[in-house]
Order: structure tokens, then C-alpha cells, then sequence
């Protein structure tokens, strides 16, 4: 599949996730390039239209690796990938240009950036000059609290369109990301799932990744072990108040549950 030519709104796109680090906040992390090809693998035969590997953990606190051991993370495990499912589209989870270059010539064609091009400076010309799809997110943590969440996201998902056309990345290829658990309360991050409608104000598909996330059940006391059905509730509801892509890490699974809203919101398959 090309996400070029693909009809957005037409379906909901799975993005399975595929963490190559030992301390993944899911405890999915694969260090093993043989375990991580094997799981990507298995990924896209469960269903997911992009695979994301990822090889710096972004979990609360997290300790930052270098840009040599993240390429040494992902980039065989890309490249791997790249030979093995040419039909995927592989994706790659960096804040660092440095990584995004050596992923893109191993094979990647999207850039997944957790600061939606408001970090490193050449992330945005280096996806220009890769013509590189880029999942621009929102990142709240170590910005001044907000009185609004949904305005707050939308400012910032003007803020990295902008970005990315002064550096020239087309519109056309940034997708946005509300940035659920990355700086937002519990009832913040409920309030945006229930009015993401409203954040499809600048038109450009919206991928929502809360799969195990705190918000899908740590208010039950569920541990991130136990938040299966929770992350299955509000993967249903994202479809249905407007994503385009669900990112997730059970992709057998959700698979199944965004068939059955995509049955329900979009018709689709019937």
C-alpha cells in the first residue's frame, strides 16, 4: 500500500507498533534485530498498514540514548523489513535527524516525530528532501499548562504546518497526532478524545495512539498488562469521533475492533 495513493476516510489505517528498546513503557520492547524483524513480521500478516519502529522509549522520565545507538537499533530492523514487505510502509519514531536519515536510506518512507517538527531544526528540510510522509505530534510535556487542551493542540498542529512548509514539506504529507499521554491529565486527555472532532479543523488526517496508555485504565487500577479492553473502548471511540489511523500494539486484535467501527461509521465492507 502507498499512502499516496490512498483514499483517506475511506478506512481506518493500523499502525502497529514495533519498539526496539529494552524499556518500552508496554514492556514490548525487542532488542533482538532477528526478534524485532520477526515481530514486524508478524505485525503486518496481523494487519497493520504501517509498521512504527521506534528506538528511543519516550515513556514518562525516560533516559535519552544517542543517534548511534538508535540507528543501531533500527536501522537493520528496517532494512530487514523494508526487503522482506515491500507493500508495507515502514515508519520511523525519531526526534534526532541523524537517525531519520539513516532510517530513510534503510528503507522508511514516514517520519513519526513526537515534537511535530518543533525539535531538531532538520528534521523538517531533511523529510522535504526525502519527499518523507510525517506524523507530526503534539507534545504538551514542559509547556505551560493549558486552560484549553483542544485549542492548545490546535495551535500546535498550526504551529508544525507551518514548520513543515517554510522548510517545504507538503501539507499533503503531515498526518497529526493529539499527543494523548504526553503531558495531559486523565479527564484532559477524556476531554480530547471526546471533542477530536474538533481537531480536524486543519484538514489533515488525524492518528490517535493511546494503546496501553495510563488513560485506558490505570482510574480502574488496571496495571499497562490489564488495559487491553480499555485500549480496545477508546480505539473504538477515536474511529468514531473522527481518526483516520489508530496506532497500537495488539494489532490481531484491534484489527477486528476497527473492522467492526469501521462497519459502523464508515459502511465499510458492506
Amino acid at each position: 500500500m502507498k499512502l499516496d495513493d490512498f483514499a483517506w476516510g475511506s478506512r481506518t489505517l493500523i499502525v502497529g507498533i514495533l519498539n526496539v528498546t529494552p524499556d518500552s513503557f508496554a514492556g514490548d520492547g525487542l532488542l533482538d534485530a532477528d526478534a524485532a524483524v520477526a515481530r514486524g513480521e508478524q505485525l503486518a500478516s496481523e494487519g497493520a498498514d504501517i509498521i512504527d519502529v521506534g528506538g528511543q522509549s519516550t515513556r514518562p522520565g525516560f533516559e535519552a540514548v544517542s543517534a548511534d545507538e538508535e540507528c543501531r537499533r533500527v536501522v537493520p530492523v528496517l532494512a530487514r523489513l523494508a526487503s522482506r514487505l515491500p507493500g508495507t510502509p515502514l515508519s520511523v519514531d525519531t526526534t534526532k535527524a541523524a537517525v531519520a536519515a539513516a532510517a530513510f536510506d534503510a528503507g522508511a518512507t514516514i517520519l513519526n516525530d513526537i515534537n511535530g517538527l518543533r525539535g531538531d531544526s532538520q528534521l523538517a528540510c531533511l523529510a522535504a528532501e526525502r519527499d518523507a510522509w510525517v506524523i507530526a505530534m503534539h507534545n504538551q510535556r514542559a509547556r505551560p499548562a493549558a486552560t484549553d487542551p483542544v485549542e492548545t493542540i490546535l495551535a500546535g498542529f498550526c504551529t508544525s504546518l507551518e514548520t513543515g512548509a517554510r522548510h517545504g514539506v507538503q501539507r499533503e504529507r503531515i498526518l497529526l497526532d493529539p499527543g494523548f499521554g504526553f503531558g495531559w491529565r486523565s479527564d484532559e486527555n477524556a476531554q480530547i478524545l471526546r471533542r477530536l472532532t474538533e481537531l480536524r479543523a486543519p484538514g489533515r488526517p488525524l492518528l490517535v495512539g493511546m494503546s496501553r496508555k495510563r488513560m485506558t485504565g490505570e482510574q480502574f487500577g488496571w496495571d499497562v498488562g490489564a488495559r487491553f479492553e480499555g485500549s480496545a473502548a477508546v480505539t473504538a471511540i477515536a474511529i468514531a469521533n473522527g481518526a483516520d489511523l489508530v496506532r497500537v500494539h495488539d494489532v490481531a486484535a484491534m484489527s477486528r475492533v476497527v473492522r467492526m467501527a469501521d462497519d459502523i461509521v464508515r459502511s465499510v465492507g458492506r
